[in-house]
């Protein structure tokens, strides 16, 4: 079936001497992965490795086929330019630490045209912004939501907050049950969009705490899932 549609680049593997292997997350057909033959050593050919970027916005032209693994995209052009999501070092760091939540945080292979919708509108913002130190926790946290397991804020007065039950709680003896001070920083991110996250009065080191706390509910409530390797530096910056 032929298919065109936007995308958004998640990841990209050399494959052999001259093709990649592109996971992209469409709108129109969810998850998919693309083998690009020859384009790591191609000059004349319609697809470029520089379009394949992590977090790169596309429309692709593919022949999508359900009964195997790799498809193939028969062209591609960017759907959004970046300004500087690409060449600015430290959005550079939020990018391959996005992607690589990206990569393992979406697993489901059907289309979800809200999700890409959230997500294309997310990167364009973080592209044009100039203030954005909180942008990845008001990301993971909206991004739970659309995963399906978004923290119940209902009884947001409370002190703690329950990893594994994903909600505000009164304090318990229970080692999922989290009462530092990290959960009142955490409140602060609930019900707000990026442009109100400018405004977050939270330390650097609250919010390496809260992000911690993010990481580990998503670890507790999806399969499979993988710490990003890109923490680490992330964490130096942000």
């Amino acid at each position: 079936m032929h298919v065109t549609t936007p995308a958004l680049v998640i990841s990209s593997l050399k494959y052999g001497e001259a093709d990649l292997i592109v996971k992209c997350y469409t709108r129109q057909a969810g998850l998919k992965s693309y083998l690009l033959r020859g384009v790591l050593k191609s000059k004349k050919g319609k697809l470029k490795k520089a379009l394949f970027l992590p977090l790169s916005l596309l429309e692709i032209e593919a022949n999508h086929k359900d009964n195997r693994n790799l498809e193939y995209i028969k062209e591609a052009r960017l759907l959004v330019p970046y300004q500087e999501l690409h060449t600015d070092i430290i959005k550079q760091t939020l990018v391959m630490f996005l992607a690589e939540m990206l990569q393992h945080s979406i697993q489901e292979e059907e289309p979800n045209k809200p999700l890409f919708d959230y997500l294309a509108e997310s990167f364009v913002w973080l592209d044009e912004a100039k203030s954005y130190a909180s942008f990845h926790i008001v990301f993971l946290l909206q991004l739970s939501r659309f995963l399906g397991f978004y923290p119940d804020d209902q009884a947001a007065e409370l002190p703690c907050f329950h990893l594994l039950e994903g909600r505000f709680t009164e304090p318990v003896i229970d080692p999922m049950c989290n009462c530092d001070e990290v959960v009142s920083h955490f409140k602060q991110f609930f019900g707000i969009d990026f442009d109100a996250s400018t405004s977050v009065k939270v330390p650097k080191s609250g919010r390496l705490e809260v992000l911690n706390l993010l990481l580990r509910y998503y670890q507790l409530h999806l399969q499979n899932y993988k710490a990003p390797q890109s923490l680490t530096v992330l964490n130096q910056l942000f």
